[in-house]
């Protein structure tokens, strides 16, 4: 098996759709996930895992029904499990997320911006 880094710019250039998470490893259970954002999307929860976002470039917004937290490059935070969120961005962001294989973005709040789950690229 050939050792290769996995490269983030050459994962998100495969890819244009935003709110779209796509697989790029797996440790144990955990999936890792690049993401493009922009826009405002869906209030959610995802009440049996926390969630880890990324920023890889850009700036994104994580709304909370009690406040918000403010990301830029290079910034992370993680969401408790049950915690009700909503991200937002004003211009592209590109995120990597941290989840439990089978977690659907949208949580049980199914709609027009519920991705596919699993995709690999």
């Amino acid at each position: 098996m050939p050792h290769k880094p996995i490269n983030f710019k050459e994962k998100l250039s495969l890819f244009t759709e935003q709110w779209s998470p796509k697989v790029i490893a797996e440790m144990n259970d955990y999936q890792f996930k690049v993401v493009k954002l922009q826009g405002d999307f869906v209030w959610h929860d995802h009440k049996e895992t926390d969630e880890t976002f990324i920023v890889l470039a850009g700036r994104l917004r994580i709304d909370f029904r009690d406040g918000h937290v403010e990301l830029s490059e290079g910034e992370m935070y993680v969401v408790p499990k049950g915690v009700e969120h909503k991200p937002y961005a004003e211009q592209e962001a590109q995120v990597l997320l941290i989840e439990p294989r089978g977690v659907v973005n949208t949580g049980d709040e199914k709609g027009s911006k519920t991705a596919e789950n699993d995709v690999w690229i």
